[in-house]
Formats: structure tokens, C-alpha cells, sequence
């Protein structure tokens, strides 16, 4: 029988202790959550919604991402976009989800669970810290054409 530590455990009992990222152990989780009115034409193939900022140095949590049918054959990805409005990973959670769904979680639906604790500049394939706030967002993948709203709950953890 073996017994293996995660690293929260290791470093809890290394001689000296080594002190855990906040993201892992111990954080404060803070929520982004909000709603979307979408016009008729804001759910064509390419569009952009834009749905929380989220500090660079935060860890996803969990993201939960729902729409009012919206016509067509609607889909839509969710990925990371750079406060200036360009996209680092457009699908990095979730790729073509179907419209007209309650809220789901999407964290990992795409995003593999070694992203587990990752901070969001480490996801938007950045390798040092910008500093700042990346944009969460749904891209469309497939036209809608129809009003309707979108809602979504980002829970988050920051130092």
C-alpha cells in the first residue's frame, strides 16, 4: 500500500513548511456573474460577448454559461480574450455549446483538469503575469438571429 501527498500536503509537511499559492489553498473566492440582453443581430457567427473581467493573477473556479434559444442553429464558444478586446484562446473552457440551455457548468469542458489552480495568465498562454484583467467571453460559432438572454456565474479565487 502506498500513500501519495498532493502538494498542498508535501509542502505542509516539509521541514521548513513551504508556504501554498492562495489559488490552492486558502484563497478568497470572489463571483463575476451578471446577464446578457442580446439583440436580434448580437448572436451571428463571430460576434463577440464580452461577460466579466477577471484579474490576471485569479484561478477559475467554476463557470457556468446559459442562453435563451436564440434561433438558427446557435452555438458558441467560451474562452479568454485580453482586455483590449484580442483573443488568446477562444474555446479555452468550452467549444460549441448549444443555445437555449440553462446555466451549465463549463470549466472544464474543454480546459484539460491539469488547469486545476492555474492562474488566467498561465491559461491565456502567457508565461509571465501582465498584471490587469483577461475578458471571459462566448464567441459565436453558428448564427442565432434571435433576441435573448445569456447568463453566467464565474467563480474565481485571488491571493
Amino acid at each position: 500500500m502506498t500513500t501519495k501527498n498532493s502538494d498542498l500536503v508535501a509542502n505542509l509537511e516539509a521541514s521548513p513548511q513551504v508556504a501554498n499559492d492562495a489559488q490552492e489553498l486558502h484563497g478568497v473566492i470572489r463571483v463575476a456573474q451578471g446577464n446578457v440582453a442580446l439583440a436580434a443581430g448580437d448572436s451571428t457567427d463571430d460576434d463577440i460577448v464580452m461577460l466579466a473581467p477577471i484579474p490576471s493573477n485569479a484561478s477559475i473556479v467554476s463557470l457556468q454559461v446559459g442562453s435563451d434559444a436564440l434561433g438558427g442553429s446557435c452555438t458558441y464558444n467560451v474562452g479568454i480574450y485580453t482586455d483590449a478586446g484580442a483573443v488568446k484562446d477562444e474555446d479555452f473552457f468550452a467549444t460549441a455549446v448549444a443555445d437555449g440551455a440553462a446555466l451549465a457548468e463549463l470549466r472544464y469542458e474543454a480546459a484539460d483538469l491539469n488547469t486545476t489552480g492555474q492562474k488566467m495568465y498561465t491559461m491565456a498562454g502567457d508565461s509571465s503575469d501582465p498584471g490587469g484583467f483577461y475578458y471571459i467571453a462566448a464567441t459565436f460559432a453558428a448564427t442565432g438571429g434571435t433576441a435573448g438572454d445569456m447568463a453566467f456565474v464565474i467563480q474565481y479565487v485571488v491571493n
